[in-house]
């Protein structure tokens, strides 16, 4: 009994160490912590924040908040109709084509139909004021073999024939979006293969774990070596490609190339009456210099 009365305390006095907040909260534990979480499923950078209030699903190879842990429905529908509401859609896939505007048109002209409504080529949305949304078709079988929903984005001219244009997709529809663009276009050959490492490689996966143990055991920050010891946070990949997968290709006759660019550029939608003033508010113009 004595024994075992010993062994408690000890296995408290151990427990207690690990679970020191103090140390649990410093940033580079949180780093490798946070890293270490994100194995299967992707985080947004807003996730934390929804994390804590609401219930969080696992979806599309990302953690998304689903449902709101209080009764706040009140509180977003006035958020909706007298403030403004901002969610984040960063999850959806972002798609970048680049090269001559009249071979893109050409291209794009297959797989989708004016019988549907807008397409890549109206005025407005060619010259980057609006952003445009359109079905998409499998090439030359419209009305039949539907891919899906997708909005696109022009940008601006700049005196220049080549164009850049970004087309955001829903992540269960990416892959066979992406499949077709490449085969419109005849993007086979990779411009530039992703070589970074990946978060989630075993050996580096153990030495985070050990380091997150180690440093949460010791009380005291171990001066700038503990430091270097812990990556810094690195989200490669997305919920829809695997981190060592090719994300950028070219066509060699045409010069067109397809990025995938999915969490790379991040997206939000502000809803309500004061969007436009809370945007005013936040972004500031930068100034125009001429060389």
């Amino acid at each position: 009994s004595t024994k075992q009365a010993e062994k408690a305390v000890h296995q408290k006095k151990e427990q207690s160490k690990t679970k020191c907040r103090k140390a649990r909260r410093r940033h580079i534990n949180l780093v490798a912590e946070f890293n270490h979480r994100q194995r299967k499923n992707i985080w947004l950078e807003t996730h934390i924040w929804h994390a804590k209030r609401f219930h969080m699903v696992k979806k599309w190879g990302y953690c998304l908040g689903n449902s709101p842990t209080e009764k706040s429905y009140r509180a977003c529908y006035r958020a909706m109709t007298k403030h403004c509401l901002l969610q984040d859609l960063s999850y959806y896939c972002c798609l970048e084509l680049k090269g001559k505007e009249n071979e893109l048109l050409k291209q794009l002209a297959r797989i989708c139909s004016v019988d549907t409504g807008l397409t890549f080529e109206e005025a407005c949305c060619l010259s980057g004021r609006f952003e445009g949304s359109l079905h998409l078709y499998r090439a030359d079988r419209y009305p039949e073999d539907m891919l899906g929903p997708v909005t696109f984005i022009w940008k601006p001219r700049d005196g220049s024939e080549n164009r850049q244009l970004w087309i955001w997709v829903h992540p269960a529809l990416k892959q066979d979006i992406l499949r077709e663009l490449k085969a419109i276009f005849q993007c086979s050959e990779p411009e530039e293969i992703c070589i970074t490492e990946p978060v989630t490689t075993s050996i580096q996966e153990e030495k985070e774990v050990e380091v997150v143990k180690n440093l949460g055991n010791k009380r005291k920050k171990e001066d700038k070596e503990g430091e270097k010891a812990v990556p810094v946070k690195k989200i490669i990949g997305d919920g829809t490609r695997d981190p060592f997968q090719t994300y950028s290709w070219i066509a060699r006759t045409t010069g067109i190339s397809i990025s995938d660019r999915s969490m790379e550029i991040l997206r939000y939608r502000l809803i309500g009456p004061m969007s436009h003033s809370v945007l005013t508010e936040t972004l500031k113009a930068a100034p125009v210099q001429t060389v």
